[in-house]
């Protein structure tokens, strides 16, 4: 728990607050939806929690240039209720729309789930109204398209989840509102075969907005249909555009051999995406449950997928692994895989601590199962939850000679350190982190 909670109306304010925690060397975390799942918004060393959901609103938008400028403390509704107004989208629709905000979609480098064809959060800033641990503000980007003054200030800050400044205004690029939409679902005998259609879709210039591929367990899970991986296209776009891109999915999926599905699938998925109630129940029957979200190249992807979930089903206690594809690009893809585990001689008591503590184990042991593979591969350890806690002993590894570079700049910004301490693998002052 934090000390004290703040919520400051404007960027004065948050200035004021970390400059006061500079001189004190208060530790500073910055909240606002807390709907991350990697830890993020934990204050693990006290001090503020630094609210910002106080800053919320459209500041500016420019549908001639199609920006928007925003408070890092809007939440998604509102973003996109306010864009729609002009008759434009931002396109970012994550799975935490209704409980996120401009700013926690920024610090993590999150993804929409229409980001195939709008991209994610760091192809949709333009520019940042950031404070500096100091106070200081500084603004970076927003003087013009593709803008050549020195290295892009802007995305150093795009996914430091707080450890480098606090993020208060969003320039975000929109896009119009789209009047055409398109869909389809089609099958495959096996994920690697759904994997190569995707990848070939993406090869050939097309940019659906929704190309999500089941497995075999996840396709029986979420659409109860059998020895099949499902895949689920949407588009929208300007129609002309939508009838070009289903035209190039039409011919590298049925055209080539793949079994066409009923639409519906796809309004089933829409209808449904969403919906996380069934966690609760597992959890109170003592399931452990959880997603792993990584990415990586297409020539790497079909192994990856094999080989993470082996190593799932490898550990004692799992009684489900399963994956989709959920975010494609042209280089390659995220792969989304779900665990669930529970001790083999458990009995339902959430008071157990012999259950806590197989449980704690059990967790570990899965996500260290996924990110070994994963860094065995040379894959990225995340593609759009962000690092937060869960994966900040992987952060070294992955990052090689650069982890210097990156404590480095964290040293220049916040030499004390008062920054989110405890985040993104990152030395703290404050001692160490609570977290295997």
């Amino acid at each position: 728990l934090p000390g004290v909670v703040v919520r400051p109306a404007d960027t004065a304010q948050v200035a004021a607050v970390l400059r006061v925690c500079h001189q004190a060397r208060v530790p500073v975390t910055a909240t606002a939806g807390r709907s991350g799942v990697c830890g993020a918004s934990i204050p693990v060393f006290g001090g503020v929690a630094l609210d910002l959901c106080g800053l919320a609103g459209l500041v500016d938008l420019d549908a001639t240039s199609l920006l928007a400028d925003l408070r890092a403390g809007t939440f998604g509704p509102d973003v996109e209720q306010a864009v729609r107004a002009e008759g434009t989208t931002v396109g970012h629709w994550p799975q935490s729309m209704e409980l996120s905000t401009v700013g926690g979609w920024v610090a993590c480098r999150g993804a929409g789930q229409l980001s195939t064809r709008y991209g994610k959060i760091e192809d949709m800033v333009a520019g940042l109204e950031v404070v500096l641990a100091d106070g200081q503000v500084v603004h970076t980007g927003g003087a013009g398209p593709r803008q050549a003054v020195g290295p892009d200030l802007t995305q150093l800050f795009v996914g430091s989840e707080g450890t480098l400044g606090i993020v208060t205004r969003v320039l975000l690029r929109l896009h119009p509102g789209p009047a055409g939409r398109a869909r389809r679902a089609v099958g495959f005998p096996d994920c690697a075969a759904g994997l190569h259609a995707c990848r070939r879709i993406l090869r050939r210039g097309a940019t659906p907005a929704v190309l999500r591929l089941y497995d075999a367990t996840e396709t029986t899970r979420s659409f109860e249909l059998r020895d099949t991986c499902a895949l689920v296209v949407l588009d929208e776009a300007d129609p002309a555009l939508v009838q070009a891109t289903m035209a190039v999915v039409d011919e590298e999926t049925v055209g080539a051999g793949a079994a066409e599905l009923d639409p519906a699938l796809v309004d089933r998925w829409l209808a449904h995406r969403n919906d996380v109630s069934a966690l609760v129940p597992l959890t109170r029957a003592g399931v452990v449950v959880d997603t792993v979200e990584i990415a990586g190249r297409w020539a790497a992807l079909p192994s990856l997928y094999r080989r993470c979930v082996d190593a799932l089903q490898a550990l004692p206690g799992t009684v489900a692994a399963s994956a989709h594809q959920s975010h494609a690009y042209g280089d390659g893809a995220c792969l989304y895989f779900t665990f669930a585990g529970r001790r083999p001689d458990a009995v339902a008591d959430p008071g157990d601590p012999d259950a806590d503590a197989w449980a704690e184990r059990y967790y570990l042991a899965a996500w260290q199962a996924v990110l070994h593979e994963v860094l065995a591969a040379g894959a990225a350890i995340s593609h759009h939850h962000g690092i937060g806690l869960n994966r900040a002993r992987f952060v070294a590894p992955a990052l090689g000679a650069a982890a210097a570079v990156h404590v480095a700049l964290k040293q220049a910004l916040d030499p004390r350190g008062i920054l989110n301490p405890g985040k993104l693998g990152l030395p703290s002052p404050f001692g160490e982190v609570p977290w295997p």
